[in-house]
């Protein structure tokens, strides 16, 4: 590693030296992996503005976010940081990590939510299970005139969510403390809300993930209570009805293999024009069930 010993590395040096590590280390997703951690060892905001050679500082910063990852340490964890649409969120240990398929289930919140205010001149949109407060703070930044509440259970995911709604500025989305299967829980919201989104813990027990960084996520934010994983997804289902207004709209992410079960769960509790919407892959990833007018 020339340079280093002066207080500088070259950046195609430092690239090298990163992608033949984590390679070394097995790591699937090298190039992301690389240009993430160069662009937070330099706290730049895109390769663009990578300097052509390291500072000292700089330097450690790469070794030591590359040494991380290659014990298999989440990338978010090492960096302090996730990214959820137009948004950079805090991310830490002990709490879900984003993933990107849960973009389309928030994309399709906002859209909903602009059809609302286009309709109607204002949306209420509720969060059941809002972890890191990812989805919430994404459909209060696109979607204008809109009223965001979030609900959490779990203290950590609940501190994070409060720490990434400051850093967003999204202080209007309203972080609610509570179970979101109870149905105490934003009971002064029941019958007034247009979407119910969520993406709860819904992991079957046979498809509990084996790869060394999903065992950082806590059990609690993947393990759906059932061994078909439908135990909370379906308790959510019953609270969203509550929740909803005439004709108000829920989403839900859930594993491709409970996509027929949980849409016989919504028509048999009384929801209507029930589907699933795939995600990038095609994959049956989204529950789509409307409240009865």
């Amino acid at each position: 590693m020339s340079g280093q010993n002066e207080g500088q590395w070259g950046l195609h040096e430092a690239r090298a030296w990163a992608r033949a590590r984590l390679g070394e280390a097995g790591i699937d997703s090298v190039d992301a992996d690389t240009r993430e951690l160069l662009e937070w060892a330099c706290n730049a905001s895109s390769q663009w503005e990578l300097p052509t050679a390291l500072t000292q500082r700089q330097s450690e910063a790469l070794r030591s976010g590359v040494r991380e990852r290659s014990l298999r340490i989440p990338l978010q964890h090492v960096t302090g940081r996730m990214f959820f649409r137009s948004l950079t969120l805090r991310s830490m240990p002990g709490v879900f990590v984003v993933r990107p398929e849960t973009e389309i289930l928030a994309g399709f919140a906002i859209e909903e939510a602009c059809r609302v205010v286009a309709d109607r001149g204002e949306a209420r949109v509720v969060d059941l299970c809002t972890g890191s407060g990812a989805i919430a703070l994404a459909v209060a930044a696109e979607a204008p005139c809109t009223e965001v509440w979030a609900v959490e259970k779990e203290p950590d995911p609940f501190a994070l969510a409060c720490r990434n709604r400051d850093l967003t500025g999204c202080h209007d989305v309203h972080l609610e403390r509570g179970d979101a299967t109870e149905p105490i829980t934003l009971d002064f919201l029941d019958g007034l809300v247009d979407i119910v989104v969520t993406n709860p813990p819904y992991v079957p027990a046979n498809e509990m993930p084996t790869q060394p960084e999903a065992s950082a996520d806590p059990h609690c934010a993947l393990y759906g209570g059932s061994a078909d994983g439908t135990q909370i997804p379906s308790k959510i289902i019953r609270r969203a009805l509550t929740l909803l207004r005439p004709g108000g709209l829920l989403l839900m992410e859930h594993s491709p293999s409970q996509a027929a079960v949980l849409r016989e769960h919504a028509t048999r509790v009384g929801m209507v024009d029930v589907s699933t919407a795939p995600d990038m892959t095609g994959r049956l990833r989204f529950l789509r069930a409307r409240a009865p007018q």
